[in-house]
């Protein structure tokens, strides 16, 4: 069993020919380097959501402030409320917008 493990441990054990530890240094450096250059294409830091008052969605649709009450009633626009204020969300009034096809 002695013999046994000591072939696996050998096997474990990786030699590099011909090259220094600065030179595998850097080009571990490098890998990391390029691997993380390829994830920064794709990722994209994900931007808190915006809150808007009901004058500011009625200024951002150009309606009357009473048109975005009858469009929270016919449930168009899901309005949310703290301390008695209405709030949207930017990203759902934005959703609520339909393209007409004629």
């Amino acid at each position: 069993m002695k013999c046994l493990t000591q072939i696996f441990h050998k096997m474990s054990q990786i030699q590099f020919i011909n090259i220094s530890p600065e030179q595998l240094q850097n080009a571990i450096i490098e890998g990391v380097k390029t691997q993380l250059e390829d994830l920064k294409k794709f990722y994209q830091p994900k931007e808190p959501e915006k809150y808007l008052t009901r004058a500011e969605v009625s200024k951002m649709l150009s309606v009357d402030i009473s048109t975005v009450h009858n469009l929270t009633k016919r449930n168009v626009l899901e309005k949310y409320q703290i301390g008695g204020r209405c709030l949207y969300l930017r990203s759902q009034v934005e959703k609520s917008i339909v393209k007409i096809n004629n």
